[in-house]
């Protein structure tokens, strides 16, 4: 056992960590972990905060997997393992300060203070900037691990006093192995949970485990089948985004709900008590920050809809040229098939341009209800 178990599909990144948290002369005080979403770089954060923080067990150190350092560290808990991983559109001014009051502190228990960032990408360039001296200078014992898609998402300010790590997606078979071996997958469900995923580790467990998400993910593939005309394209837009919307919802109600009364409560507000005036804006800025959750929580949905797109019209690509390569959707090489036959090459390649565009625009702040319309629009069959 060890604590890069988990680390699928990369054994560079995990051999330059390994060696950076055994090595001195191999260590340096602030990291850029990198790679494409699914890639596995907040599992790779945490599994090299473990590794720093280990005590070793059998001789056995770097993570070993077993220690209470190690343990602890990968479950969140450690005294000297700071985290932030958001939720929201961006990560806010003060949360960055509140991290560099912790950097500043010296290890209460371990051999570092780790700060993780596991979306440095969402921090705005006033924030950054607020960042920069503490990863510069850091204090003696912190180790600053920041993590992003890609080096270009950090400014370069940032980047260049980080050492980079990049990870790759890591080939179906073994995201399928991981399923097979931690959660007890049948290998062909696995692996056909792993393809439609893309291999992102995440997605392709909870595919794997939740029937009503296979089903859903065969909904939005339908779309390529379902859209005929300008009202179906409209149609179909309102319901992904109607779906996005549900799911958002399910997904923080009751969070939302447990965190208004676990407020209430630690301002002395009672059940059903009407709160005071001078109360009021915690209470305001607690919904402001459920909103800002819910609204990447939709768009993270729509997106990954989009992907799963994406993903079909590759496909059909495929088929179309002939490729001799595993299909990502082979259980549904019906709707591929029938895509393929009733569109050319070129067709195929101006609807995923479609949908890439529709990607950058809602990362762009656009209404999610216009991009997805635009997009969808360009899917129906041309003429």
């Amino acid at each position: 056992m060890s604590v890069w178990d988990d680390v699928v599909g990369q054994p560079e990144a995990v051999a330059t960590l390994r060696r950076a948290a055994t090595e001195p002369a191999a260590m340096t005080h602030a990291w850029l972990l990198t790679g494409p979403p699914g890639s596995g770089r907040s599992v790779a954060a945490r599994a090299f905060a473990a590794a720093l923080q280990c005590t070793g067990t059998d001789g056995v150190t770097g993570g070993c997997g077993r220690c209470h350092a190690c343990t602890t560290t990968l479950a969140g808990t450690h005294p000297d393992l700071t985290v932030v991983a958001t939720e929201k559109v961006v990560i806010q001014v003060s949360e960055v300060r509140d991290l560099i009051v912790a950097a500043a502190r010296t290890p209460a228990a371990g051999r570092f203070r780790v700060i993780l960032v596991e979306d440095a990408d969402r921090m705005a360039e006033r924030t950054t900037n607020v960042l920069l001296k503490a990863v510069e200078e850091p204090a003696a014992h912190t180790v600053w691990v920041l993590c992003a898609p890609s080096a270009q998402d950090v400014l370069p300010t940032i980047r260049s006093r980080c050492r980079s790590v990049t990870l790759r997606v890591p080939p179906a078979q073994d995201v399928a192995d991981l399923l097979v071996r931690r959660d007890g997958v049948d290998p062909d469900l696995a692996l056909r949970a792993a393809r439609a995923a893309q291999s992102h580790v995440g997605l392709a467990r909870r595919l794997a485990r939740d029937p009503e998400a296979r089903r859903r993910r065969g909904e939005v593939l339908e779309i390529a089948r379902r859209i005929r005309g300008v009202p179906d394209a409209v149609l179909a837009a309102a319901d992904l985004v109607d779906v996005a919307k549900a799911e958002a919802t399910a997904d923080t109600a009751e969070r939302d709900a447990v965190e208004k009364a676990e407020l209430l409560r630690a301002l002395g507000v009672a059940e059903g008590e009407t709160l005071p005036p001078r109360l009021r804006s915690q209470l305001k800025q607690l919904e402001d920050d459920q909103k800002r959750r819910a609204t990447r929580r939709q768009r993270d949905v729509l997106d990954r809809a989009m992907v799963d797109l994406l993903s079909l019209y590759r496909d059909v690509l495929v088929v179309q040229l002939g490729a001799e390569v595993d299909l990502v959707n082979d259980e549904h090489a019906a709707t591929v098939q029938a895509v393929a036959r009733d569109s050319t090459p070129e067709q195929t390649v101006r609807r995923m341009d479609a949908i890439g565009e529709a990607r950058e625009r809602l990362e762009g702040n656009v209404a999610p209800l216009l991009a997805l319309e635009a997009m969808a629009v360009a899917l129906r069959p041309q003429g």
